[in-house]
C-alpha cells in the first residue's frame, strides 16, 4: 500500500496545471521541478528514473538495464563478489605460485595422481590370504603372501581372499523351519546340520561358479538326502549311524564340489538334529517306549539262554574229562561212580537196601533214635519234700 501513499495527490496537481510529477510537463515555472537524476545543465528532462533499474542509468543516461550475470555475480555461496578481490571465490583469486612465479596447481595435481597410483599398485597379503589380479577384467595370476605389485587400477584390479579361514554354513538356515528327509526303510527325519570349508583354489572359487556359498549350500542338501536315503530311521538317531551319515555326506559333496571346479574344500559335516517329524513325535516316543522294552526283554531271555548253555557245556566237559578216564581203566572207573552214586544218594535217606547174600544186616541206630525221641513222653522231675 505504501506505493500508492501520494498518489491522489499528484494526479491533482497534474489536473491543476502543474507541474508533471514525471517530469516533462507544462508547468508555468518553466521547466522548473524536479529533474530526473543524472539531468545536468540544459539536458532535458528524461522523465522519472525507473524503479526497476539499478544505479548507474538507463542507455541515454550512462545507465543500462539489468543483466542476468550481475545477478548471478552478487548470488553463491561465498556472497557478493567485490571487484576488489578478497575471498576465495573472488574473481582476483589465485593460486599461491612458487619462487619462480610459476603456479602449484600442476605439481598438487601430479602428486595426487602419484599417489593414487601407488595405491593401487602395492598390495600387502597377509598369511592366510591369497589374491588374484585380474588385467582389464582378464585373470591373469595370483598373489601369494606378503608384499607384491601391480599396475596401477584400471588396468590392473586385485581382489584378496581369506582361503585358511574356516568357513561354515547351517541348514536349514532358519532354526524353526523343519528340513524332512526321507530314510532307506520309507520314514521321514527331521534334521539340522552344519557345514564347514575353506577355499582350496582362489583363481576357481572367483571365476568357475557364480555364487561359491549357494553351491555349497546346494551340494550339501544333495550329499545328505542320498546318504539318509541309503539309512535306516534308527541309524539316524544313533550315535554310530550318524557318524558314517557325516563321512559320506562329506565325500559326497567334495566329488560335487571337484566336478564343478568351484575350488572348495570340505572340512566337515556335523548333524545337530535328527528327530521325528513334529507332526509325529508323540506317537513316535510310544514306538521307541515299546521298543525299548521288547528290547530289555529278549536281552533278559538271551541272557537265560546263555546261562544254561553255559552249565550245559560244563556239565558236558566233565563228563568229556570222566569218560577219558574211563577209557583208560573201565573197572576201577565203573566202581568209582557205583560208589560215588550210592554216597550221594544214601546221604539223603534213612533206609539202607542191601543184598542177603554174604552180607549182615546191621541195627539203624539212627532211625531207632529217631522213633524213640518222638515216642518218648515228657518226664517230670520233682523235689522231695524237707528239702
Amino acid at each position: 500500500m505504501r506505493i500508492f501513499d501520494g498518489f491522489g495527490q499528484r494526479i491533482s496537481l497534474a489536473m491543476a496545471g502543474k507541474k508533471s510529477p514525471w517530469g516533462g510537463g507544462s508547468g508555468n515555472d518553466g521547466g522548473g521541478g524536479d529533474e530526473p537524476i543524472g539531468a545536468q545543465g540544459g539536458d532535458k528532462p528524461k522523465g522519472p528514473r525507473n524503479p526497476w533499474l539499478p544505479p548507474g542509468g538507463n542507455s541515454e543516461d550512462g545507465r543500462r538495464a539489468p543483466n542476468i550475470e550481475d545477478i548471478f555475480k552478487s548470488r553463491g555461496p561465498e556472497g557478493p563478489r567485490r571487484s576488489g578481490g578478497g575471498g576465495p571465490g573472488g574473481p582476483n583469486f589465485r593460486f599461491p605460485q612458487r619462487p619462480g612465479g610459476k603456479s602449484w596447481f600442476p605439481l598438487a595435481v601430479a602428486g595426487i595422481v602419484i599417489v593414487g597410483l601407488l595405491a593401487t599398485s602395492v598390495h600387502l597379503v597377509g598369511p592366510q590370504q591369497e589374491g588374484v589380479v585380474k588385467t582389464l577384467g582378464n585373470y591373469t595370476r595370483n598373489m601369494e603372501p606378503g608384499l607384491n605389485f601391480s599396475l596401477p587400477f584400471p588396468i590392473e584390479t586385485v581382489d584378496i581372499e581369506d582361503v585358511e579361514g574356516v568357513r561354515s554354513v547351517r541348514i536349514p538356515g532358519n532354526d524353526n523351519q523343519a528340513k524332512l528327509i526321507l530314510t532307506g526303510d520309507q520314514n521321514l527325519v527331521d534334521l539340522s546340520y552344519i557345514v564347514r570349508w575353506n577355499i582350496k583354489d582362489l583363481a576357481n572359487y572367483k571365476f568357475r561358479v557364480v555364487d561359491p556359498i549357494e553351491t555349497v549350500n546346494e551340494a550339501a542338501e544333495a550329499g545328505m538326502r542320498a546318504a539318509v536315503a541309503e539309512t535306516e530311521l534308527d541309524e539316524t538317531f544313533s550315535g554310530q549311524g550318524r557318524a558314517a551319515i557325516e563321512l559320506d555326506v562329506r565325500e559326497r559333496m567334495q566329488r560335487t564340489l571337484d566336478g564343478y571346479q568351484a575350488g572348495v574344500r570340505v572340512l566337515g559335516v556335523e548333524i545337530e538334529k535328527a528327530d521325528p517329524p513334529a507332526q509325529v513325535v508323540d506317537a513316535f516316543r510310544d514306538v521307541q517306549v515299546a521298543e525299548q522294552n521288547a528290547d530289555a526283554a529278549r536281552n533278559q531271555a538271551r541272557g537265560y539262554a546263555q546261562q544254561v548253555l553255559a552249565q550245559a557245556e560244563g556239565e558236558a566237559e566233565a563228563f568229556d574229562k570222566v569218560y577219558a578216564q574211563y577209557r583208560l581203566a573201565p573197572q576201577v572207573t565203573r566202581q568209582r561212580l557205583y560208589y560215588e552214586t550210592m554216597e550221594r544218594v544214601l546221604s539223603q535217606t534213612d533206609k539202607t537196601i542191601v543184598e542177603t547174600n554174604n552180607v549182615t544186616p546191621y541195627l539203624p541206630l539212627p532211625e531207632i533214635r529217631q522213633r524213640a525221641q518222638r515216642s518218648a513222653p515228657a518226664t517230670v522231675v520233682t523235689a522231695p519234700e524237707g528239702q
